[in-house]
């Protein structure tokens, strides 16, 4: 099904918006351990109204100051639906790009300049 499956939310100050997130929601955010010196990343974990795990989100340093919250939408070919975003008059702005070990990703804009992310696992052949 072609639905959110993650979300990004970027952060100049990381400690500040796990504090937030955490306090106001109850989310659960770890730090990942695919992590390395060059990108951080924490892993959010939400709950529903039964306590059951829900959506899972990221947090990450904002990487320019236009960077806002992304959501990742599965699809389940990359390639297809990056054409089909082109052929709606919207604009692919960060290419198909590797996940090491759990899929790919490619971000775009709508034709009003929202930015979104297509995602697909690398688990969903299995």
């Amino acid at each position: 099904m072609v639905t959110i499956v993650h979300f990004e939310i970027p952060s100049d100050n990381i400690e500040r918006s796990k504090k937030f997130y955490h306090e106001l929601f109850g989310w659960k955010i770890d730090k990942w351990s695919g992590s390395d010196s060059t990108m951080e990343y924490w892993m959010i974990t939400t709950t529903d109204d039964k306590g059951n795990e829900a959506l899972r989100g990221g947090m990450m340093k904002r990487q320019n100051p236009q960077q806002g919250i992304t959501n990742f939408i599965g699809v389940d070919s990359i390639d297809d639906y990056s054409s089909k975003v082109q052929q709606l008059g919207g604009k692919i702005v960060v290419p198909k790009t590797p996940v090491s070990g759990m899929g790919f990703f490619a971000v775009c804009l709508d034709t009003e300049n929202n930015s979104f992310a297509i995602w697909e696992s690398s688990m969903h052949n299995t």
